[in-house]
């Protein structure tokens, strides 16, 4: 049996012997990771992308099972214009763009006048009525940051309304616009993906939202990474269980025992996964990056798609089931407005996409088919369902990230910072556009250049390195298709 020390002999051998070119591993294959590998492809590196999953784009998977495609995960592209990292991609391939809403927020990614909303006793809420509780929660949002610039502390949204309730006795609603108001904020848990009482009222707004608005990607995300992954060298079903690392090169190991040697890897597993411990790094990553790991927060958000045989609800975009706790409220997407299928989807966050997921599908599918049914009560059953497991699926192990209660934004920056020749990228490491996709793409392509600008310095001027990066990015910029149907 081979020692510790003739492993490492015989692992420093082969990095030795393939010194010929510069290569990478890298880990994941979302978006960031498809942008690294292609970034470093079109820079000449030999680069090996591994995947745990049957299949590439991570969080952004397109399900085509019923004939049509439905985002389950990612969906929109937040920031509908050409400054936008995936504007260009999405462009060339003229792919269509229904804009939910112009509005550059975090609280209206669909207008108002989109909104049909109901109480559970299946009356609509007058319009009128969900403009000025729309406007009111704004002037709460404001009035939270002034608490804010007040507190040196963090506390969470949940406690600042309360404290803003207290202080404001004009802003205070009873019964039915209440109600509504509880609507909105669960509209604001859905954008974190977790509950108020554990969203950071010191850095949730600290995303960058780029100009455009919002729009739903009519045909999903599907041909956008299939574009991206064109000639990279991608294994699927590989899932990486180590990551040996020293000043010669790196050794991964996936579950199957096979290991793949490179002089760097680009970590880009979801932070859910990394928070799981199931890749094992040697020796361990520092105590501060494993501090960020440990302390950035994973919210679950889950879809419920429901397709029926026609179409029996109002033609907006969403519709709204108001209650006086922002758990009891609820929401659909409508996708019959922007791809023309009878198609309504349930999308419960936080503590109840948790419970949920506890279900099997045929019981979630239910549960959100009585949710629709007490309000709609002319609603006809669905003919076909899909239900996601963003919380529970080992490959994700959350939806994506946000700032926790008294847990610092540059934590964010700290799981990006580099490890020797580790690299990170993804959508937590991302601090102007964290939890979104443009957000893990562009985090990929600046991992893929810190790595070529790494490699540069440790193994000098190659001619392999001589090439630029980002070649697509020279081509003649083609405009957004943005429709509101």
């Amino acid at each position: 049996m081979e020692s510790c020390k003739d492993l490492k002999k015989d692992y420093r051998y082969r990095l030795k012997r393939t010194r010929h070119s510069p290569s990478v591993i890298v880990i994941g294959g979302g978006f960031a990771g498809i942008s690294a590998a292609r970034a470093l492809k079109n820079a000449s590196f030999k680069v090996v992308l591994l995947e745990s999953r049957d299949r590439i784009g991570g969080r952004a998977f397109t399900d085509c099972s019923l004939g049509f495609p439905i985002d389950m995960g990612a969906a929109w592209l937040h920031g509908a214009c050409e400054k936008n990292p995936l504007a260009p991609v999405i462009g060339r391939l003229g792919l269509p763009l229904y804009k939910t809403s112009g509005d550059d927020s975090v609280l209206f990614d669909h207008d108002l006048e989109s909104y049909a909303l109901y109480d559970k006793d299946g009356h609509q809420v007058p319009q009128e009525l969900v403009e000025h509780v729309g406007r009111i929660f704004m002037g709460m949002l404001e009035e939270t940051d002034k608490l804010r610039q007040e507190n040196r502390g963090d506390i969470s949204m949940a406690k600042a309304i309360t404290i803003v309730l207290e202080r404001r006795a004009d802003l205070r609603l009873e019964g039915l616009a209440n109600n509504v108001l509880q609507w909105y904020l669960c509209r604001l848990e859905g954008w974190f993906a977790a509950d108020a009482d554990s969203i950071s009222l010191k850095y949730w707004d600290q995303e960058v939202l780029l100009p455009g608005g919002h729009g739903l990607l009519v045909q999903g995300y599907l041909p956008v990474i299939n574009n991206l992954a064109i000639g990279l060298d991608i294994r699927l079903g590989h899932r990486v269980t180590k990551v040996l690392r020293d000043n010669m090169g790196v050794e991964v190991t996936v579950q199957n025992g096979r290991t793949f040697v490179a002089d760097a890897a680009i970590i880009t597993v979801p932070l859910g996964v990394l928070k799981s411990n199931v890749i094992k790094f040697e020796p361990k990553l520092p105590y501060w990056k494993e501090e960020a790991i440990r302390d950035i927060a994973v919210g679950t958000e889950n879809k419920i798609v429901l397709l029926f045989d026609s179409v029996f609800w109002p033609n907006v975009e969403f519709i709204g089931v108001v209650s006086s706790s922002s758990y009891g409220c609820s929401y659909f997407l409508n996708l019959h407005k922007a791809t023309g299928h009878p198609v309504l989807v349930y999308m419960p966050a936080g503590k109840l996409a948790q419970a949920l997921e506890k279900m099997t599908d045929e019981a979630a599918a239910k549960f959100a088919f009585q949710q629709l049914k007490q309000i709609l009560s002319n609603a006809s059953e669905p003919t076909q369902y899909l239900v996601s497991h963003w919380g529970t699926d080992v490959n994700s192990l959350g939806s994506y990230s946000y700032d926790a209660v008294g847990k610092p934004h540059h934590l964010l920056e700290w799981l990006r910072v580099p490890v020797d020749n580790l690299f990170f990228a993804g959508e937590a490491t991302s601090m102007d556009y964290t939890g979104t996709v443009h957000g893990a793409f562009a985090t990929g392509a600046l991992a893929a250049e810190e790595c070529r600008m790494h490699l540069l310095h440790k193994y000098g001027d190659l001619k392999i390195f001589q090439q630029t990066m980002g070649e697509e990015q020279n081509e003649l910029y083609v405009p957004l298709l943005i429709s509101r149907l």
